[in-house]
């Protein structure tokens, strides 16, 4: 039985249409890779779904999207449907993973600007960031943070457990449109360089 902490319900239940959400990544550039891999092994209530968008053959677009649209900015499909995209994606992914404290940050004054308007110029750049760089701030200690909330959410009442259906690859109800449905996963990544199980 997997145990669904209150704050998993807190955010399906202050968006309710946003969840499970599934997030479509380049799965070929080392930050994105990084992120999707820390947000993988946090997503222990499987709110989130992983379609990662540089595997050959992908055609499962979401409806009004192509591969340069989804190459220029992080897209994710809703529960209900809707279409995000960049920063307030993020948001919703991070709300779906308890890093609610990262989601106020982001929201104060000023701050909530500048990452909306800093995102656009990382996400069209960032094939610049040089691979060490992008290990070094994703893979250190936010790596071993994830591993951390990854570890101590299959512990309850004294008992540990790996969630099986975790493993399983399931896709919310209508997130593509006019093209072959792309499997998602919600499952923690393995050790490689390209998190394991997500979705081509």
């Amino acid at each position: 039985m997997r145990f669904t902490p209150e704050s998993d319900r807190h955010a399906i239940q202050r968006d309710p249409g946003a969840y499970p959400l599934t997030l479509y990544f380049d799965g070929a550039c080392p930050i994105c890779n990084g992120e999707m891999r820390n947000l993988m092994l946090r997503n222990t209530a499987g709110l989130l779904r992983f379609v990662d968008i540089s595997e050959p053959g992908f055609t499962a677009f979401p409806a009004g999207t192509d591969m340069p649209a989804l190459m220029g900015t992080l897209h994710g499909v809703r529960a209900d449907g809707r279409l995000s995209t960049g920063s307030e994606v993020l948001r919703l992914a991070y709300r779906g993973v308890q890093l609610d404290g990262l989601v106020r940050f982001t929201e104060l004054p000023g701050l909530r600007w500048l990452f909306d308007h800093a995102y656009p110029l990382v996400a069209r750049h960032r094939y610049l960031v040089p691979k060490p760089l992008a290990r070094l701030v994703l893979e250190t200690a936010l790596r071993r943070a994830a591993e951390r909330r990854a570890g101590a959410s299959a512990c309850h009442a004294g008992a540990c457990s790996i969630a099986s259906e975790q493993a399983a690859s399931t896709r919310p109800d209508g997130p593509a449109h006019g093209a072959s449905a792309a499997p998602a996963t919600s499952a923690a990544p393995a050790s490689a360089d390209r998190p394991a199980g997500v979705a081509s």
